[in-house]
Protein backbone atom coordinates (compact mmCIF):
# COMPACT_ATOMS: atom_id res chain seq x y z
CA UNK A 1 0.00 0.00 0.00
CA UNK A 2 3.02 2.28 0.81
CA UNK A 3 4.66 1.36 -2.15
CA UNK A 4 1.77 2.14 -4.30
CA UNK A 5 1.07 5.68 -2.55
CA UNK A 6 4.13 6.67 -3.43
CA UNK A 7 4.41 5.52 -6.76
CA UNK A 8 0.96 7.69 -7.88
CA UNK A 9 3.36 10.59 -5.75
CA UNK A 10 5.81 10.04 -7.91
CA UNK A 11 3.80 9.89 -10.86
CA UNK A 12 2.00 13.51 -10.11
CA UNK A 13 5.36 15.51 -9.68
CA UNK A 14 6.63 13.94 -12.85
CA UNK A 15 3.37 15.87 -14.46
CA UNK A 16 3.63 18.55 -12.87
CA UNK A 17 6.97 19.61 -13.71
CA UNK A 18 6.32 18.57 -17.17
CA UNK A 19 3.48 21.06 -17.41
CA UNK A 20 5.53 23.77 -15.40
CA UNK A 21 8.22 23.22 -18.43
CA UNK A 22 5.67 23.73 -21.08
CA UNK A 23 3.19 26.06 -20.47
CA UNK A 24 4.87 29.72 -20.59
CA UNK A 25 4.51 31.83 -17.85
CA UNK A 26 1.18 34.65 -18.16
CA UNK A 27 2.97 38.32 -18.60
CA UNK A 28 1.81 40.86 -15.76
CA UNK A 29 -0.15 43.62 -17.46
CA UNK A 30 1.45 46.82 -16.34
CA UNK A 31 0.24 50.58 -17.41
CA UNK A 32 2.16 52.34 -19.71
CA UNK A 33 4.25 55.62 -17.74
CA UNK A 34 1.83 58.54 -18.22
CA UNK A 35 3.33 61.94 -18.50
CA UNK A 36 5.23 63.65 -15.71
CA UNK A 37 2.22 66.34 -14.88
CA UNK A 38 3.82 69.89 -15.20
CA UNK A 39 2.75 72.23 -12.12
CA UNK A 40 2.30 76.30 -13.44
CA UNK A 41 2.45 79.05 -10.97
CA UNK A 42 1.13 81.70 -12.49
CA UNK A 43 2.33 85.43 -11.18
CA UNK A 44 0.54 88.31 -11.98
CA UNK A 45 2.76 90.74 -13.12
CA UNK A 46 2.04 94.64 -12.45
CA UNK A 47 1.87 96.29 -16.09
CA UNK A 48 4.47 99.07 -16.56
CA UNK A 49 3.63 102.61 -16.35
CA UNK A 50 4.12 102.89 -20.03
CA UNK A 51 1.64 100.29 -20.55
CA UNK A 52 -0.95 101.58 -18.05
CA UNK A 53 -0.36 105.27 -19.93
CA UNK A 54 -3.54 105.06 -22.70
CA UNK A 55 -5.56 103.55 -19.65
CA UNK A 56 -4.95 106.43 -17.33
CA UNK A 57 -5.02 109.00 -20.16
CA UNK A 58 -9.03 107.09 -21.25
CA UNK A 59 -10.08 107.65 -17.35
CA UNK A 60 -8.60 111.13 -16.74
CA UNK A 61 -10.72 112.56 -20.12
CA UNK A 62 -13.65 111.41 -18.40
CA UNK A 63 -13.08 112.12 -14.82
CA UNK A 64 -11.72 115.85 -15.95
CA UNK A 65 -14.99 116.25 -18.24
CA UNK A 66 -17.39 115.68 -15.76
CA UNK A 67 -15.94 117.79 -13.24
CA UNK A 68 -15.38 120.29 -15.61
CA UNK A 69 -19.12 119.82 -17.47
CA UNK A 70 -21.17 118.49 -14.23
CA UNK A 71 -21.48 121.83 -12.63
CA UNK A 72 -23.41 123.12 -15.33
CA UNK A 73 -26.07 120.32 -16.01
CA UNK A 74 -29.40 120.67 -14.04
CA UNK A 75 -31.78 119.00 -12.24
CA UNK A 76 -35.25 120.16 -13.35
CA UNK A 77 -38.63 119.67 -11.36
CA UNK A 78 -42.04 120.45 -12.80
CA UNK A 79 -45.04 120.48 -10.82
CA UNK A 80 -48.57 119.92 -12.98
CA UNK A 81 -52.21 120.28 -11.35
CA UNK A 82 -54.50 118.28 -13.17
CA UNK A 83 -58.28 118.04 -12.17
CA UNK A 84 -58.77 114.30 -10.27
CA UNK A 85 -62.50 112.13 -10.56
CA UNK A 86 -63.84 114.57 -8.22
CA UNK A 87 -63.24 117.66 -10.09
CA UNK A 88 -60.20 118.50 -6.99
CA UNK A 89 -57.33 119.84 -7.69
CA UNK A 90 -54.48 117.22 -8.03
CA UNK A 91 -50.62 117.59 -8.29
CA UNK A 92 -48.16 115.44 -9.40
CA UNK A 93 -44.42 116.26 -10.00
CA UNK A 94 -41.74 115.40 -13.47
CA UNK A 95 -38.19 115.58 -13.31
CA UNK A 96 -35.68 116.07 -16.14
CA UNK A 97 -32.35 117.68 -16.57
CA UNK A 98 -30.98 120.99 -18.21
CA UNK A 99 -27.91 122.52 -18.92
CA UNK A 100 -26.70 126.18 -19.01
CA UNK A 101 -26.74 128.13 -22.28
CA UNK A 102 -25.02 131.14 -21.65
CA UNK A 103 -23.64 133.64 -19.55
CA UNK A 104 -27.35 135.02 -18.35
CA UNK A 105 -27.59 131.70 -16.89
CA UNK A 106 -30.65 130.40 -19.76
CA UNK A 107 -31.41 126.88 -19.30
CA UNK A 108 -32.37 124.60 -22.46
CA UNK A 109 -34.06 121.15 -21.93
CA UNK A 110 -37.17 119.41 -23.49
CA UNK A 111 -40.21 120.91 -24.02
CA UNK A 112 -41.74 117.79 -22.74
CA UNK A 113 -40.26 117.84 -19.53
CA UNK A 114 -41.70 120.99 -18.97
CA UNK A 115 -44.92 120.85 -21.06
CA UNK A 116 -48.14 122.37 -19.07
CA UNK A 117 -46.22 123.25 -16.04
CA UNK A 118 -47.90 125.44 -13.11
CA UNK A 119 -44.31 125.77 -11.61
CA UNK A 120 -40.80 124.76 -12.57
CA UNK A 121 -37.66 124.59 -9.91
CA UNK A 122 -33.95 124.24 -11.67
CA UNK A 123 -31.65 122.78 -8.79
CA UNK A 124 -27.69 122.95 -9.51
CA UNK A 125 -24.65 121.01 -8.10
CA UNK A 126 -24.39 123.14 -5.20
CA UNK A 127 -28.03 122.09 -4.30
CA UNK A 128 -29.21 125.68 -4.75
CA UNK A 129 -32.56 125.35 -6.49
CA UNK A 130 -34.58 128.40 -7.57
CA UNK A 131 -37.55 128.80 -9.42
CA UNK A 132 -37.55 129.53 -13.22
CA UNK A 133 -39.96 130.23 -15.52
CA UNK A 134 -40.63 129.29 -19.17
CA UNK A 135 -38.96 131.68 -22.44
CA UNK A 136 -40.17 130.11 -25.34
CA UNK A 137 -40.72 126.73 -26.61
CA UNK A 138 -40.72 124.50 -29.70
CA UNK A 139 -42.88 121.85 -29.84
CA UNK A 140 -42.13 120.24 -32.80
CA UNK A 141 -38.15 119.92 -32.02
CA UNK A 142 -39.02 119.09 -28.29
CA UNK A 143 -36.73 122.51 -27.24
CA UNK A 144 -37.47 124.93 -24.44
CA UNK A 145 -35.67 127.83 -22.47
CA UNK A 146 -36.03 128.48 -19.13
CA UNK A 147 -35.27 131.46 -17.03
CA UNK A 148 -34.18 131.80 -13.65
CA UNK A 149 -35.96 133.75 -10.78
CA UNK A 150 -32.94 134.32 -9.10
CA UNK A 151 -28.85 134.86 -9.66
CA UNK A 152 -27.71 131.69 -10.66
CA UNK A 153 -24.63 130.47 -9.17
CA UNK A 154 -21.40 130.89 -11.01
CA UNK A 155 -20.90 128.38 -13.33
CA UNK A 156 -20.19 128.11 -16.89
CA UNK A 157 -22.36 127.80 -19.81
CA UNK A 158 -21.61 124.42 -21.92
CA UNK A 159 -19.95 125.22 -25.48
CA UNK A 160 -21.82 123.77 -28.54
CA UNK A 161 -20.24 121.42 -30.87
CA UNK A 162 -21.13 120.60 -34.70
CA UNK A 163 -23.43 117.40 -35.01
CA UNK A 164 -22.82 118.21 -38.76
CA UNK A 165 -19.62 116.32 -38.72
CA UNK A 166 -20.55 113.62 -35.78
CA UNK A 167 -19.41 110.05 -37.05
CA UNK A 168 -20.63 106.53 -36.22
CA UNK A 169 -18.15 104.95 -33.68
CA UNK A 170 -17.37 108.11 -31.97
CA UNK A 171 -17.47 108.97 -27.93
CA UNK A 172 -20.67 109.85 -26.44
CA UNK A 173 -20.92 111.56 -23.07
CA UNK A 174 -24.39 111.48 -21.33
CA UNK A 175 -25.19 113.75 -17.94
CA UNK A 176 -28.33 113.82 -16.61
CA UNK A 177 -30.63 113.08 -13.61
CA UNK A 178 -32.54 109.74 -13.85
CA UNK A 179 -34.81 108.26 -11.95
CA UNK A 180 -33.45 111.74 -9.97
CA UNK A 181 -29.97 110.24 -9.53
CA UNK A 182 -28.06 113.71 -9.67
CA UNK A 183 -25.54 114.04 -12.58
CA UNK A 184 -25.17 110.51 -13.24
CA UNK A 185 -22.54 109.92 -16.01
CA UNK A 186 -22.63 107.59 -18.78
CA UNK A 187 -20.56 106.33 -21.70
CA UNK A 188 -21.15 105.25 -25.11
CA UNK A 189 -20.57 106.10 -28.24
CA UNK A 190 -22.53 107.53 -31.68
CA UNK A 191 -24.36 104.23 -32.64
CA UNK A 192 -26.48 105.77 -36.02
CA UNK A 193 -26.92 109.60 -37.24
CA UNK A 194 -29.58 111.25 -39.77
CA UNK A 195 -32.39 109.20 -37.44
CA UNK A 196 -36.35 110.17 -38.15
CA UNK A 197 -37.90 110.29 -34.61
CA UNK A 198 -41.46 110.92 -34.49
CA UNK A 199 -43.00 113.48 -31.74
CA UNK A 200 -46.28 112.91 -29.79
CA UNK A 201 -47.81 115.60 -31.82
CA UNK A 202 -46.94 113.44 -35.19
CA UNK A 203 -44.42 115.76 -36.61
CA UNK A 204 -40.75 114.43 -36.94
CA UNK A 205 -37.47 115.40 -35.43
CA UNK A 206 -34.72 114.86 -38.27
CA UNK A 207 -31.50 114.08 -38.38
CA UNK A 208 -31.46 112.76 -34.58
CA UNK A 209 -28.75 111.09 -32.74
CA UNK A 210 -28.52 107.33 -31.75
CA UNK A 211 -26.47 106.59 -29.23
CA UNK A 212 -25.61 103.08 -26.37
CA UNK A 213 -25.05 105.95 -23.55
CA UNK A 214 -27.50 105.22 -21.02
CA UNK A 215 -30.59 107.32 -20.97
CA UNK A 216 -33.36 106.79 -18.97
CA UNK A 217 -36.46 108.69 -17.53
CA UNK A 218 -34.81 112.23 -16.08
CA UNK A 219 -31.95 112.25 -18.33
CA UNK A 220 -34.23 114.16 -20.55
CA UNK A 221 -33.48 117.41 -21.61
CA UNK A 222 -29.74 116.67 -20.64
CA UNK A 223 -26.31 117.20 -22.65
CA UNK A 224 -25.17 114.54 -24.99
CA UNK A 225 -21.21 115.47 -25.05
CA UNK A 226 -18.05 114.63 -27.01
CA UNK A 227 -14.81 113.43 -25.57
CA UNK A 228 -14.01 117.52 -25.60
CA UNK A 229 -17.28 117.97 -23.24
CA UNK A 230 -18.78 120.02 -26.36
CA UNK A 231 -22.61 119.48 -26.40
CA UNK A 232 -23.93 117.51 -29.41
CA UNK A 233 -27.21 116.82 -28.82
CA UNK A 234 -29.81 117.12 -26.34
CA UNK A 235 -31.44 114.09 -24.72
CA UNK A 236 -35.03 113.52 -25.64
CA UNK A 237 -35.82 109.83 -25.78
CA UNK A 238 -35.25 106.26 -25.52
CA UNK A 239 -36.49 102.76 -27.94
CA UNK A 240 -39.05 101.35 -25.41
CA UNK A 241 -38.43 97.67 -24.99
CA UNK A 242 -34.58 98.32 -25.75
CA UNK A 243 -31.55 98.44 -24.30
CA UNK A 244 -28.75 100.65 -25.32
CA UNK A 245 -30.98 102.80 -27.88
CA UNK A 246 -31.37 106.00 -27.03
CA UNK A 247 -32.14 109.50 -28.84
CA UNK A 248 -31.02 112.62 -28.85
CA UNK A 249 -31.69 116.30 -31.30
CA UNK A 250 -29.01 117.19 -32.79
CA UNK A 251 -27.33 120.56 -31.39
CA UNK A 252 -27.42 121.75 -34.92
CA UNK A 253 -31.09 122.31 -34.68
CA UNK A 254 -30.55 123.50 -31.03
CA UNK A 255 -28.05 126.37 -32.95
CA UNK A 256 -31.12 126.94 -35.09
CA UNK A 257 -34.24 127.01 -32.93
CA UNK A 258 -33.18 128.40 -29.22
CA UNK A 259 -31.55 132.10 -30.54
CA UNK A 260 -35.31 132.38 -32.03
CA UNK A 261 -37.02 130.94 -28.89
CA UNK A 262 -35.01 133.57 -26.86
CA UNK A 263 -36.38 136.49 -29.06
CA UNK A 264 -39.55 135.53 -30.22
CA UNK A 265 -40.66 133.02 -27.61
CA UNK A 266 -41.68 130.29 -30.82
CA UNK A 267 -40.36 129.15 -33.76
CA UNK A 268 -41.77 129.49 -36.88
CA UNK A 269 -41.66 126.46 -38.99
CA UNK A 270 -41.55 127.03 -42.74
CA UNK A 271 -45.14 126.34 -44.42
CA UNK A 272 -45.88 125.58 -48.20
CA UNK A 273 -49.83 125.27 -47.43
CA UNK A 274 -50.78 122.27 -49.14
CA UNK A 275 -51.31 118.48 -48.42
CA UNK A 276 -50.24 115.88 -50.76
CA UNK A 277 -49.90 112.21 -51.62
CA UNK A 278 -46.17 110.37 -51.75
CA UNK A 279 -45.94 109.29 -55.25
CA UNK A 280 -45.17 105.63 -55.28
CA UNK A 281 -44.95 103.33 -58.07
CA UNK A 282 -48.40 101.51 -57.39
CA UNK A 283 -50.10 105.16 -57.33
CA UNK A 284 -48.34 106.09 -60.60
CA UNK A 285 -49.54 103.02 -62.34
CA UNK A 286 -52.40 103.20 -61.03
CA UNK A 287 -52.73 107.02 -61.62
CA UNK A 288 -51.17 106.54 -65.38
CA UNK A 289 -48.90 109.38 -63.97
CA UNK A 290 -45.45 110.50 -66.15
CA UNK A 291 -43.25 109.85 -62.76
CA UNK A 292 -42.76 107.37 -59.93
CA UNK A 293 -41.75 109.39 -56.77
CA UNK A 294 -42.92 113.35 -56.04
CA UNK A 295 -45.78 114.66 -54.46
CA UNK A 296 -49.13 114.94 -55.51
CA UNK A 297 -51.06 118.10 -54.63
CA UNK A 298 -54.06 117.30 -52.94
CA UNK A 299 -55.20 120.18 -51.30
CA UNK A 300 -54.57 123.99 -50.70
CA UNK A 301 -54.89 126.08 -47.89
CA UNK A 302 -57.02 128.94 -48.79
CA UNK A 303 -54.68 131.69 -47.19
CA UNK A 304 -51.44 129.68 -47.45
CA UNK A 305 -48.50 130.40 -49.91
CA UNK A 306 -49.09 127.99 -52.36
CA UNK A 307 -52.33 128.86 -53.10
CA UNK A 308 -51.38 132.45 -53.52
CA UNK A 309 -48.17 131.19 -55.99
CA UNK A 310 -50.84 129.60 -58.68
CA UNK A 311 -50.45 126.05 -56.89
CA UNK A 312 -52.85 123.71 -58.63
CA UNK A 313 -54.72 121.33 -56.15
CA UNK A 314 -56.95 118.20 -56.95
CA UNK A 315 -59.77 118.47 -59.63
CA UNK A 316 -61.60 115.01 -59.02
CA UNK A 317 -61.52 111.84 -57.03
CA UNK A 318 -60.73 108.53 -57.87
CA UNK A 319 -61.00 104.72 -56.04
CA UNK A 320 -57.57 102.69 -56.09
CA UNK A 321 -58.12 99.73 -54.53
CA UNK A 322 -59.96 100.46 -51.02
CA UNK A 323 -58.66 103.85 -51.18
CA UNK A 324 -59.87 107.31 -52.38
CA UNK A 325 -57.38 109.47 -53.99
CA UNK A 326 -58.08 113.01 -54.84
CA UNK A 327 -56.22 113.44 -58.23
CA UNK A 328 -55.48 116.30 -61.20
CA UNK A 329 -53.37 118.53 -58.78
CA UNK A 330 -50.15 119.18 -59.46
CA UNK A 331 -46.61 117.26 -58.72
CA UNK A 332 -43.86 118.79 -56.92
CA UNK A 333 -40.40 117.01 -58.25
CA UNK A 334 -38.37 119.64 -56.77
CA UNK A 335 -37.55 122.62 -54.28
CA UNK A 336 -34.63 124.76 -55.41
CA UNK A 337 -33.37 122.28 -57.90
CA UNK A 338 -33.63 119.67 -54.97
CA UNK A 339 -35.22 116.75 -55.89
CA UNK A 340 -38.24 115.82 -54.02
CA UNK A 341 -38.91 111.97 -53.60
CA UNK A 342 -41.81 111.78 -50.96
CA UNK A 343 -44.17 114.03 -48.79
CA UNK A 344 -41.81 112.92 -45.70
CA UNK A 345 -38.29 114.37 -47.97
CA UNK A 346 -40.43 117.39 -48.77
CA UNK A 347 -40.73 118.20 -45.15
CA UNK A 348 -37.42 117.92 -43.97
CA UNK A 349 -36.40 119.80 -47.02
CA UNK A 350 -38.43 122.77 -45.87
CA UNK A 351 -37.32 122.25 -42.02
CA UNK A 352 -33.70 121.93 -42.20
CA UNK A 353 -33.08 123.90 -45.04
CA UNK A 354 -35.58 127.22 -45.29
CA UNK A 355 -37.09 129.35 -43.32
CA UNK A 356 -40.37 131.74 -42.86
CA UNK A 357 -40.05 134.81 -45.21
CA UNK A 358 -37.45 132.79 -47.79
CA UNK A 359 -39.04 132.71 -51.77
CA UNK A 360 -38.20 129.15 -53.03
CA UNK A 361 -38.86 128.03 -55.97
CA UNK A 362 -41.05 124.97 -56.64
CA UNK A 363 -40.55 122.56 -59.21
CA UNK A 364 -44.17 121.07 -60.51
CA UNK A 365 -44.99 118.83 -63.55
CA UNK A 366 -48.79 119.76 -64.99
CA UNK A 367 -50.40 117.69 -67.26
CA UNK A 368 -47.21 115.89 -67.51
CA UNK A 369 -45.80 119.69 -68.29
CA UNK A 370 -42.88 120.79 -66.45
CA UNK A 371 -43.31 124.17 -64.41
CA UNK A 372 -41.74 126.30 -62.10
CA UNK A 373 -43.27 128.45 -59.86
CA UNK A 374 -41.96 131.35 -57.45
CA UNK A 375 -43.69 131.22 -53.69
CA UNK A 376 -42.37 132.72 -50.48
CA UNK A 377 -42.70 130.36 -47.34
CA UNK A 378 -45.06 131.67 -44.02
CA UNK A 379 -45.41 130.23 -40.53
CA UNK A 380 -46.98 126.99 -40.22
CA UNK A 381 -50.30 127.88 -38.49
Amino acid sequence: MFKRNLFLTTIILLLAGCLRRNTPALPIATPPPGPTPIVIIATPTPLSDMDMAPFDVEEELVTNLYERVGPSVVHITSRIVTMDFFFGPSASEGTGSGFVYNQDGLIVTNNHVIKDAESIEVKFSDDLTLPAHVVGTDPANDLAVLALDGDPPPVMPLALGNSEDLRVGQRAIAIGNPFGLDRTLTTGVVSALGRPLQTENDSFIYNVIQTDAAINPGNSGGPLLDSRGRVIGVNTAVRQNAEGIGFAIPVDIVKRVVPVLIEQGTYPHPWLGLLGYSITPGLAKGLDLSVEQGVLVAQLYREGPAAAAGVQGAQDQVIIGNRRVLVGGDIITAVNNTPITDWNNLTKYLELNTQVGETVTLSLLRDGQPLEMSLTLTAQP
